[in-house]
């Protein structure tokens, strides 16, 4: 009896401490559930309500940091030229990868650029990091992600980023795969772009991204349509210097310099140096009104080619009579410049030319803006030959830079791509055009131009600007009501022993309005081909001038330069008007 209850009691004890186990299990159970919920809940909280909510790409760049960024580039109107962009780069931890053979092949066969040998010998080099591709597209780490291959990384970079493509490649220039810039901007200010203390703060450039778009196209348009080897193009503000548009044909896609040619990364607007013709007669005039050694009513015998030594200078306009001073500049008569330039003298000639910025290399931030190239000795048929511009080489931007000086009052203004902000385009939005040349005048006079030419000089070169265009050799840049002056220039190309007679550089330099000059525009184009058409003729008045024309129809009413009727010019008298 006893023992039966003594079995009893024994087995109601192992019941209630199996009971009581069970109960602590649970307790222990339900407390760290409710723990791992009360974090749980927690964090949402604090993710919900006092943390700031984080879109996913501001995440992406939140987690890249640390990489050393570099500044935006943008055009004086704000609109992004070049910025930076979080990309993935592939690496790959070989220790960590099970079949080097397989996913040599399985890479190289979504990554047909790169080499299988060169995979398969990563892949087993044994060491913890090694890159395969920089900067992948989001196609290419998509189809990467999808092999699965174990030991494959991302690793984000930024990316130099150039939204415009090629319009601005030789204004921007270019970056290495590190970003450090080897070009154009990029390589000028590659320590201001890349400081950290600056890198909120975007570099303005003086470039209109309408204007530039205009400029490229109708260069691109003429370059088709004369089978041209390449051609340039520039707009400049003549006041202040600034450049609004800079084009070089062909051009390059920046993202991509090493599939570049040499001849498309060759900037001609500043690089290129030249004999342009033609357009240095006005640097002879004007050095003549300037000395008074000719004056409006004066001129030149240019009834017979001019022969000095061995060589003879024609007219390509032939007249064979004389000629008025005004009449020598818009009919574009070589043999009476020559007479010009021999009467200023060669010393004047090299003192003024030396003035107009042509001895040196220009001051625009483009590393590749190239020392003009000057004749070896300078005798009298040196002096005669530059008069009407052979035998001294330029750039394109230097040809603008001097006649803007020619047209601007005489002074001398550097070009220059860096905004200045003291000239706000919105500003000056509601103003006259009279008023906003004035101001503008009144800003530039601030700076630190050099007087070449007198203000009379100045104004009659504007006159005979506009002469030329009017009755003269660039009459296809007219543009009614934009009061277009300029010249127009074609050169025969230098070559070993001489000049290739065929292979032409054919110009046209114009400012408008001329009259209250605002801005200059050239278009310059190498070894352009005649038409039926233009009668197989390819000079400059038939190539680049009415390129100009073009462009000025265009950007005149972007800038806010209102057309107009105009007065008789008071030179057309002193010219024998031919029908």
């Amino acid at each position: 009896m006893s023992g039966r209850v003594h079995g009893h009691i024994s087995i109601e004890g192992e019941k209630k401490t199996a009971i009581d186990v069970a109960r602590t299990r649970m307790m222990i159970a339900m407390t760290l559930f409710a723990i791992g919920f009360g974090v749980l809940g927690v964090r949402v909280v604090d993710l919900g309500m006092l943390q700031k909510v984080v879109e996913p790409r501001q995440r992406v760049i939140a987690r890249h940091n640390a990489f050393t960024g570099r500044a935006d580039v943008v055009d004086r109107h704000g609109r992004v030229l070049a910025t930076n962009l979080a990309t993935p780069s592939l690496y790959v931890n070989p220790r960590q990868v099970m079949d080097p053979m397989e996913a040599a092949q399985k890479l190289q066969a979504v990554l047909p650029e790169l080499k299988f040998r060169d995979l398969l010998s990563k892949m087993k080099s044994g060491r913890h990091f090694v890159w395969i591709k920089r900067k992948l597209t989001p196609e290419q780490q998509w189809k990467v992600n999808r092999l699965g291959l174990p030991g494959l990384h991302f690793q984000y970079e930024e990316e130099r980023f150039y939204p415009q493509g090629d319009l601005l490649a030789h204004v921007l220039g270019y970056v290495d795969v590190d970003g450090k810039g080897l070009a154009g901007i990029e390589r000028y200010y590659d320590e201001r772009l890349a400081d950290p203390a600056l890198m909120a703060d975007p570099l303005v450039l003086t470039i209109d991204l309408r204007v530039q778009n205009i400029v490229a196209m109708e260069l691109a348009k003429t370059m088709q349509l004369f089978s041209a080897r390449g051609a340039a193009g520039l707009v400049m503000d003549v006041q202040t210097g600034e450049v609004l548009s800079l084009v070089s044909l062909p051009s390059f896609d920046p993202q991509k310099p090493g599939t570049a040619t040499k001849d498309a990364k060759f900037n001609r607007a500043v690089q290129g140096v030249y004999e342009l013709g033609s357009g240095f007669k006005a640097f002879t005039v004007a050095m003549a009104l300037e000395h008074d050694v000719v004056d409006l009513e004066g001129g030149y015998d240019a009834t017979e080619p001019l022969k000095v030594a061995r060589f003879t200078i024609n007219d390509d306009h032939a007249k064979e009579r004389w000629l008025s001073v005004p009449e020598i500049f818009a009919y574009s008569s070589n043999i009476g410049t020559a007479k010009m330039a021999v009467d200023v003298g060669g010393d004047k000639q090299r003192d003024f030319l030396q003035k107009m910025g042509l001895f040196n290399r220009s001051d625009i931030e483009l590393p590749e803006a190239a020392h003009p190239i000057l004749p070896r000795q300078w005798g009298e048929v040196e002096t005669m030959t530059i008069g009407y511009g052979h035998g001294l080489a330029v750039s394109p931007l230097h040809l603008v830079e001097g006649i803007s000086a020619l047209s601007n009052g005489g002074r001398h203004i550097s070009a220059t791509l860096i905004r200045d902000e003291g000239v706000d385009d919105r500003e000056a939005r509601g103003f006259s055009a009279g008023e906003q040349l004035t101001r503008y005048l009144a800003i530039s006079q601030d700076s630190t131009a050099a007087q070449v030419i007198s203000e009379k000089t100045s104004k009659t070169m504007r006159q005979l600007l506009r002469l030329a265009v009017q009755h003269g050799t660039g009459s296809m840049a007219d543009v009614d009501g934009y009061r277009v002056g300029g010249k127009t220039g074609t050169a025969e190309k230098a070559s070993a022993g001489g000049y290739r007679r065929k292979d032409l550089l054919s110009s046209f330099v114009g400012v408008f309005p001329v009259d209250r000059p605002r801005y200059a525009v050239m278009a310059v184009f190498d070894e352009p081909r005649g038409r039926e058409e233009t009668f197989w003729n390819a000079s400059g008045g038939w190539t680049a001038a009415p390129t100009v024309g073009e462009i000025v129809r265009k950007i005149g009413p972007l800038l806010g330069i209102a057309p107009r009727e105009e007065r008789e010019n008071p030179l057309r008298q002193a010219m024998l008007i031919e029908d």
